[in-house]
């Protein structure tokens, strides 16, 4: 087998055939595509978008940009592509960088052949350690991502005109896999221009050297579009050799956003506590982020990344639990009156655009209401519910809030007729009552139905 192959005369008899990174993904992409693999695991939302252009550029053998603001998934897929590499691949035992047995680029590489030949030690590769990424920052030089003369080698007596002189950078020690860069603008221009050799000529220059060294190497760079004027740019040569630029986006649904909201959210540990979340609560938690995404008052410019869903989700059900410690239930089930307590999240993930004093508060509070009560809409009919407005307007009131138990809002069932259908029509298990009551009363005050008073956490509603 290949696999156990361990000179390169045992490689050459296993008949091993090495591709090309690029070829290689694509011979992978392929099999995957016809045995209907799910490409990218754990991505949702860009089945029908970005995942097939992302294919399309493979499938042509083109390097990737991915265009897209904060939160959109990016450096995931740039870390999935790895998984179309092959489990391992054979490089010369003894190299700088991963070199192909059969065709060695280094000096070092050719040297060691030429040497062993037959009996030239061969090392398998794993997947893993074919790709590495680069956070670009503006101190980045050309040393780190392409090379340097090595001062230590220059004291051993070679010349600064020997190749062997030369310590490769990041993107030469990925020779024979994918090198990512992320948030690319961000590069020094004068750095961006060391790239284009990578990419149009598939070498490197280094301090002047005529070193001729055609890497195999499949590069991906991420971008935020606010980048191109704020922070820096892509300069022009380099970005039209980037074979496609593929925008990324924010979920298109609700639907969408609340499965990356329980995909994503911490798994914490409750104990022997049953946490149960109400489809509306979900549902809510979705739709503020995505109200916030439309909103005048937040800058759109950096986006609202789906990590304020999972932070909102997280801090939700962290009140929730705090409410069961404290009021010895064992149910764990966020309710309307929870959500105030994650605006500490919610405002930590995302940049206003007025910056007077108390604005923030006054944003997001609208941002919750006008949530709730499109969530509201959805699940119900104001009209339906005419009877529970008519037993307030009787004079009947009633109090809820994040620290009442849930005993007590099966007694404000039985005060207000009508209460009990529409909670039957939500809540499908019996924890979920109180979270549903709070969810009516709230939609009828949104709908100037009911008046709603609120002190010290807990809320009064009046006819």
């Amino acid at each position: 087998m290949s696999a156990k192959a361990a000179t390169l005369g045992e490689l050459k008899d296993s008949g091993h055939e090495i591709l090309p990174v690029k070829v290689e993904m694509r011979r992978n992409l392929i099999g995957k595509l016809k045995r209907g693999e799910t490409l990218f695991p754990g991505i949702v939302g860009y089945e029908d978008t970005v995942i097939p252009q992302i294919a399309n550029a493979l499938l042509g053998g083109q390097d990737i940009i991915l265009l897209g603001e904060r939160g959109q998934a990016k450096s995931r897929i740039v870390r999935g592509l790895a998984a179309l590499l092959d489990d391992e691949t054979p490089v010369i035992d003894g190299t700088e960088i991963p070199e192909n047995p059969f065709r060695p680029i280094t000096a070092e590489g050719r040297a060691i052949l030429a040497e062993g030949g037959d009996r030239t030690p061969i090392k398998w590769l794993p997947r893993e350690d074919r790709y590495a990424e680069k956070l670009a920052t503006p101190d980045i030089t050309i040393a780190d991502l392409i090379g340097e003369i090595d001062p230590i080698k220059v004291a051993e007596g070679r010349y600064l005109g020997d190749e062997l002189t030369i310590h490769f950078g990041l993107v030469p020690r990925v020779n024979r896999g994918i090198f990512a860069i992320n948030e690319l603008p961000d590069l020094a221009e004068r750095i961006q221009v060391g790239l284009l050799n990578v990419l149009e000529e598939r070498d490197v220059q280094i301090r002047g050297h005529k070193v001729r060294l055609p890497l195999d190497v499949f590069l991906i760079a991420t971008a935020n579009p606010e980048d191109y004027t704020n922070r820096g740019r892509i300069i022009t040569p380099l970005k039209d050799r980037y074979g496609a630029q593929i925008r990324t986006h924010y979920p298109a649904d609700l639907d969408h956003e609340i499965d990356i909201m329980e995909q994503e959210a911490a798994s914490l540990d409750m104990g022997d506590y049953r946490v149960h979340v109400p489809g509306w609560m979900k549902e809510i938690i979705a739709e503020i982020t995505h109200q916030a995404r439309r909103s005048p008052d937040v800058n759109q410019r950096s986006g609202v990344s789906v990590r304020a869903s999972v932070a909102n989700y997280e801090a939700l059900l962290a009140n929730a639990f705090r409410r069961a410690l404290r009021l010895g239930e064992k149910d764990v089930v966020p309710r309307i009156s929870d959500l105030p307590f994650m605006l500490p999240s919610l405002q930590g993930k995302v940049e206003f655009e007025a910056m007077e004093e108390g604005q923030e508060d006054r944003i997001t509070g609208r941002l919750l209401a006008q949530s709730v009560k499109a969530v509201f809409d959805r699940c119900l009919d104001v009209n339906d519910l005419e009877a529970v407005v008519v037993s307030f307007n009787e004079g009947v009131s009633v109090e809820t809030g994040e620290g009442v138990g849930a005993k007590a809002y099966k007694a404000i069932m039985t005060k207000l007729e009508g209460l009990g259908a529409a909670v039957e029509q939500l809540a499908e298990q019996p924890q979920a009552v109180a979270s549903a009551v709070e969810f009516v009363l709230e939609g009828l005050h949104l709908h100037k139905l009911l008046n709603k008073a609120s002190a010290g956490g807990r809320s009064t509603f009046t006819g």
